[in-house]
């Protein structure tokens, strides 16, 4: 799936025929099977993301595939063997590629495709944002809006493994109770709305849980002024996200009397950041592959669709209240 100028994804991305490269010495040839499309492709495609692809440019940052064939200098991969992208901007919209060995990422092939297709942004995004801000030890509890999100129930899962609690924030919407019900059987402690946030209903859960040391914001805006009401003082509020495109607005008195921390967080810079520890990366992705077998990881909820309805999955991608991710088939 290929765009030559940046734009509406439905109107700028077209399903072309190319040849498939010569395989070099030190290239693998992948057969892709599955990819999804995540907020950062559509703002690529757009033109808005802080890391732009050259034109013309194959869409897609993540997904899985398998190695049909690997070129004689190759020795860490082997046909047969799952792989994932190792950064962004490979362009997993595609049915084959011919790539490099080193921009590519193996993967165990005992998990599901669509845990594989969808491990290398939100899974990891969730587990650095909870192991590296605060020292959480369970009993402890996490705040987090977008709950619904692919990192939203990502989250969710890895801190129920670890023992922490979640308090998960969601927009108010006509399935209420059905999203409610599906984020409590992934393992969400609480599930509430925006509105909730400033009502008695708050004191409630406290009584039974722990206040925040760690509060996640995807969403910016009034959402994130009242998350951070009930942050612990000392406690750290992590932005990876702006949903809302609103700024993040922060009381004087937050900082002052309550000592709250803001941080960023960026996958891609982590990645940028950890290039030479080869150990920080294998030890996360060993991790997540374990939570998964183990079924305490599932993939997010998925819209599996075939490659030529693109169009749709883009379109479906982009509206609001969308809990699933739409997943092309290759």
């Amino acid at each position: 799936l290929l765009y030559e100028r940046h734009g509406e994804p439905a109107a700028v991305v077209q399903l072309k025929d190319l040849e498939v490269p010569k395989l070099g010495d030190s290239d693998v040839h992948i057969k892709m099977l599955a990819a999804p499309i995540n907020p950062a492709d559509i703002n690529m495609i757009q033109g808005t993301y802080p890391i732009l692809s050259p034109l013309p440019a194959v869409g897609g940052n993540e997904g899985v595939g398998e190695v049909l064939e690997v070129g004689r200098h190759v020795t860490a991969l082997k046909p047969g063997d799952w792989v994932i992208p190792a950064d962004t901007g490979l362009g997993t919209w595609r049915t084959w590629g011919v790539f490099p060995e080193e921009v590519l990422l193996k993967v165990p092939s005992d998990i599901p495709v669509l845990c594989a297709a969808t491990l290398s942004v939100n899974p990891c995004t969730a587990f650095r944002m909870l192991a590296d801000f605060e020292s959480l030890v369970p009993g402890d509890s996490v705040i987090q809006n977008a709950a619904n999100s692919g990192v939203g129930q990502a989250v969710i899962q890895i801190a129920r493994a670890s023992g922490i609690k979640t308090i998960n924030v969601v927009r108010d919407r006509p399935d209420l109770p059905k999203l409610v019900e599906r984020l409590m059987a992934l393992g969400a402690d609480h599930v509430i709305t925006e509105e909730m946030l400033r009502k008695p209903v708050m004191k409630d859960i406290f009584k039974s849980i722990p206040r925040p040391r760690l509060a996640l914001n995807c969403v910016g805006g009034k959402s994130t002024t009242e998350m951070l009401r009930h942050l612990q003082p000392k406690g750290t509020m992590v932005t990876y996200g702006g949903m809302a495109k609103q700024p993040v607005m922060v009381p004087v008195s937050a900082f002052i009397f309550r000592d709250v921390r803001l941080r960023g967080f960026w996958m891609t810079q982590w990645r940028k950041d950890h290039a030479q520890d080869q150990e920080s990366l294998a030890g996360m992705m060993e991790a997540l592959c374990q939570l998964i077998r183990r079924g305490q990881l599932t993939a997010p909820a998925c819209t599996e669709v075939p490659l030529q309805d693109y169009r749709a999955a883009l379109e479906a991608s982009m509206k609001p209240f969308v809990s699933s991710k739409q997943i092309l088939l290759l």
